[in-house]
């Protein structure tokens, strides 16, 4: 991964540079690496808190540009971002719903009650 070069004095938040850093390096296929630094190690580096990094890969992760799984590595997406998330992947990954029951009020009104265990 290209080095990331933060600007504590720019407006922008420190997540989005470090969004948009990672997303120039893929668009310019300077990042040959397929596997990204653990969010830990890529917040020492860079010298910021673990949340900050944590929502910048959120956010790539909800555009398609990477993927990851609780306790693994977070990997470039093998499939190219569009910039539009996948909903139906962002759905089936939150597992939601786990269960779904339609009811129908003394209204008349439709109600549908998602839950999980």
């Amino acid at each position: 991964m290209p080095p990331i070069t933060l600007d504590r004095r720019s407006p922008s938040s420190l997540h989005r540079q470090i969004r948009r850093q990672i997303e120039e390096a893929l668009r310019q296929s300077t990042m040959h690496a397929v596997r990204l630094p653990s969010s830990r190690v890529l917040a020492r580096l860079l010298g910021v808190s673990r949340n900050t990094v944590l929502t910048a890969y959120d956010e790539l992760a909800a555009a398609g540009v990477i993927e990851g799984r609780r306790g693994a590595a977070m990997m470039v997406s093998s499939s190219p971002a569009s910039g539009i998330p996948n909903v139906h992947r962002l759905l089936r990954d939150a597992q939601y719903p786990a269960r779904s029951v339609r009811i129908d009020d003394p209204d008349g009104n439709d109600i549908q009650l998602n839950y999980s265990r």
